[in-house]
């Protein structure tokens, strides 16, 4: 009856979550199809305008904007992100109750769940404020990736504050007894040991740069356009074209690959179970 009943609700379960699925990933496997349209004069499906970005001077340029951008940021927020996210597993108190308790779980999930459009008005509030009052921090790379770094360090940390949580406070305690310094400890046990959260980190943080439009939209300047914007903008003028397909084809192959590969890092904490809590 059991096994009945188990088999009844996988197939409950199969048939509610399948029409979510063809929902999400519908769209995405269109624009796949619609990229590979026959060019002009052409008979049939091809690549020819996938050719056309590969030429395209402006397309190459948003590209190499968005890497830099992605590269710069990820690095920068991944570092800020471990070290919050190892500084609220280490020093939180334990023994406190009420918003005291709650204060790391509220310092990293509000920008995380705080609206991207209200991120991007605010950096663009504060980038100006700060421009008129220094002359520094004009609309361009640098403000953007100031604001990428704000949206991107939250999610290393609740990542790197997971890995932590699951690890062994008798650890740190044996490496004190065998003479380890603060620093010591953090590099050849802390950071070894949380590896595999840092590199998930850093890929999640590259992923999201990769995809941001809103909050780089206000914050970027002349000649700062990104992939996302230069996607946006050329809708805007021609509409829907073939190219702007191949091209959002691309991007959803970057960024499928990179979630899977943040997927395979992470799963590695499950590896090392003698290094939770309890073992």
């Amino acid at each position: 009856m059991s096994q009945h009943v188990a088999r009844s609700m996988r197939r409950t379960l199969l048939l509610t979550s399948l029409p979510v699925y063809v929902l999400l990933y519908a769209p995405l496997a269109l624009i796949a199809v619609f990229s590979f349209a026959p060019g002009p004069g052409a008979a049939g499906a091809g690549f020819h305008w996938y050719d056309e970005l590969l030429h395209a001077p402006d397309v190459l340029a948003a590209l190499r904007r968005s890497l830099e951008l992605a590269f710069g940021s990820s690095i920068l927020g991944t570092a800020l992100g471990t070290l919050m996210g190892f500084g609220l597993s280490r020093f939180r108190s334990r023994s406190r109750g009420g918003v005291a308790a709650a204060l790391p779980a509220l310092i990293i999930y509000t920008p995380i769940i705080m609206p991207s459009l209200v991120f991007g008005i605010s950096d663009l509030i504060f980038f100006n404020l700060m421009h008129k009052a220094t002359g520094l921090f004009a609309a361009g790379l640098l403000t953007m990736g100031i604001a990428h770094v704000t949206f991107q360090a939250p999610y290393v940390a609740l990542v790197v504050f997971a890995r932590m949580a699951g690890l062994d406070p008798n650890l740190f305690e044996a490496s004190q007894d065998l003479y380890a310094d603060a620093r010591q400890s953090f590099l050849h046990l802390t950071v070894p040991v949380i590896r595999p959260a840092i590199i998930g980190g850093f890929l999640l943080a590259f992923t999201l740069s990769i995809d941001d439009f809103t909050i780089s939209y206000f914050t970027a300047g002349p000649g700062s356009t990104t992939l996302p914007i230069y996607i946006y903008s050329a809708v805007a003028r021609k509409g829907i074209a073939p190219d702007i397909n191949a091209l959002a084809t691309l991007m959803i192959a970057t960024v499928i690959g990179i979630g899977l590969l943040q997927y395979g890092f992470t799963r590695q904490r499950e590896r090392h179970p003698v290094l939770r809590t309890g073992d």
